[in-house]
């Protein structure tokens, strides 16, 4: 068990370094060529511990081909991101191994769920568009504020276009955007009503407990009354 929590831990910094490293990446364009192969390398090397996660999950897995089927998103993550339109899949196996990480209750799992989610998303889409809208032609999206604003304007559907992909690589991360801004918005519309429901039930539970206190008052005095 703590050599279990000890990977989650190495799994989690390892996360957050790549995240630094892909973030350096892309906004600081003064990088020289070393400094640009040196993230290249803390890159993948990050990536190659989210493999080894997947393999090793996959290993103690009892039934394989059940566990292959429910983590199909997983493996297109490991794999696609390779593919530059597709990079904002890299923050997938992140996503999963922070849910591990959250409280036991399942309305703290949610809530953690969705702040981790909405920043890693949001964070890696606004530094993805970036590296693809930034160099094209009519493009509008040229600094990382321009890119984050647009990203929360879509994840929220607000939309205001202001700012707006003009490449497809950046029309396919809208589209994951609000997808994702749809999920994540039911999921806490979900959560607030199951809250909503679970407070009215607990309400409805102590009344009707106090009720049936009443009833055995009454009836105590009534029998009480009876014998006298």
């Amino acid at each position: 068990m703590r050599s279990r929590s000890r990977w989650e831990i190495t799994l989690v910094l390892a996360a957050v370094v790549f995240l630094a490293a892909y973030a350096v990446s892309i906004l600081d364009t003064s990088l020289g060529r070393t400094e640009r192969h040196l993230c290249d390398v803390v890159v993948w090397g990050t990536w190659g511990l989210f493999s080894v996660d997947y393999v090793v999950e996959y290993r103690k897995s009892n039934n394989k081909r059940k566990w292959v089927i429910r983590h199909l998103l997983d493996f297109a993550a490991l794999i696609l991101p390779m593919l530059r339109p597709l990079r904002l899949l890299r923050v997938v196996p992140m996503l999963r191994v922070l849910n591990r990480m959250t409280v036991a209750s399942l309305r703290g799992r949610v809530a953690a769920y969705i702040v981790s989610a909405s920043f890693l998303v949001g964070f890696t889409a606004s530094l993805t568009c970036l590296d693809v809208e930034r160099n094209a032609p009519g493009s509008n999206i040229h600094t990382f504020g321009d890119a984050a604003w647009w990203t929360i304007s879509t994840m929220t559907t607000v939309g205001y276009g202001d700012h707006y992909p003009v490449t497809t690589e950046g029309h396919f991360i809208g589209a994951a955007l609000m997808i994702s801004g749809i999920a994540l918005l039911g999921t806490v519309t979900a959560t607030l009503a199951s809250w909503i429901t679970e407070q009215v039930k607990r309400d409805d539970d102590l009344l009707l407990a106090e009720i049936r206190s009443l009833r055995r008052d009454i009836a105590k005095l009534q029998r009480q009354h009876e014998h006298s």
